[in-house]
């Protein structure tokens, strides 16, 4: 049987203006990279192009799996990450005098990484199965730590096999390992931000038609603590069952011998 591709959701309008002026700028980025001599800044813009379009490759590959439950804004997030990582972070780093650029890449990452994560473990989940607020949003926040810590494997492996300087290490210094340490405290701190944003996003808090939201997230919880104890006593009852089965046996052996 021939498998077809699925089709793309529709988006709101204001999102996919955004998504299509940050891929052009992106494109614009990369040719002129070409042009100067900059090998890096076009591979990276080249890669940068194309996880902007992550989020499509998604819908239109995902078939049937969870993966195409994501939520759009995540995409969103991503293209202003890549936005910044690729071409506003260089810029300031070759043009200006301010360090700290990478602070303020690395919280975002954060964020990014723990709303991606959230969005994830609901997708994972399913709709027929709700998912507690609160393990999504702990999952989220360790996901992203989980991304920041394989990161920093990443630019270890590099500057030990290219020579590259992305920890900035040295042999009689401490500054990779202040540098490394100050990334994943960036990005944890970012991943704690970014958990709290998206539960209080996702279940009512704060936002958009947050009274609407909140109601249905309060009807879901009691349709799942009413499922819970309705379970719990199944549960008992069987328990109580299997005992006194277990405890009338041995008499009746007794009577019988």
């Amino acid at each position: 049987m021939k498998k077809t591709l699925n089709p793309i959701r529709r988006i709101p309008q204001g999102q996919m203006i955004l998504w299509l002026a940050i891929r052009c700028i992106l494109i614009i980025y990369a040719v002129y990279c070409l042009f100067a001599g900059d090998t890096t800044g076009f591979l990276m813009g080249v890669f940068s192009v194309g996880f902007s379009h992550l989020w499509d490759l998604f819908q239109l590959l995902g078939g049937q799996s969870f993966i195409t439950r994501v939520d759009y804004f995540s995409q969103t997030l991503l293209n202003c990450f890549l936005l910044v990582g690729c071409m506003i972070g260089p810029f300031i780093n070759n043009h200006t005098n301010f360090e700290h650029i990478d602070i303020f890449e690395h919280t975002f990452a954060g964020i990014l990484a723990a709303w991606f994560g959230y969005d994830l473990a609901t997708a994972i989940q399913g709709r027929k199965h709700h998912l507690k607020p609160a393990l999504a949003a702990l999952f989220s926040f360790w996901f992203s730590l989980g991304l920041a810590v394989a990161w920093e494997f990443y630019e270890f492996t590099m500057d030990r096999v290219y020579g590259y300087q992305l920890q900035r290490s040295s042999l009689i210094a401490e500054t990779g390992l202040r540098d490394t340490m100050v990334d994943l405290i960036c990005c944890a701190v970012g991943a704690l931000i970014g958990m709290f944003l998206v539960a209080f996003k996702k279940n009512g808090v704060i936002g958009k038609g947050r009274k609407a939201l909140r109601r249905q997230v309060k009807a879901q919880s009691k349709a799942d603590r009413a499922e819970e104890l309705a379970y719990l006593a199944e549960k008992a009852r069987n328990d109580n069952y299997f005992s006194v089965e277990h405890a009338v046996q041995p008499q009746k052996q007794e009577e019988t011998q």
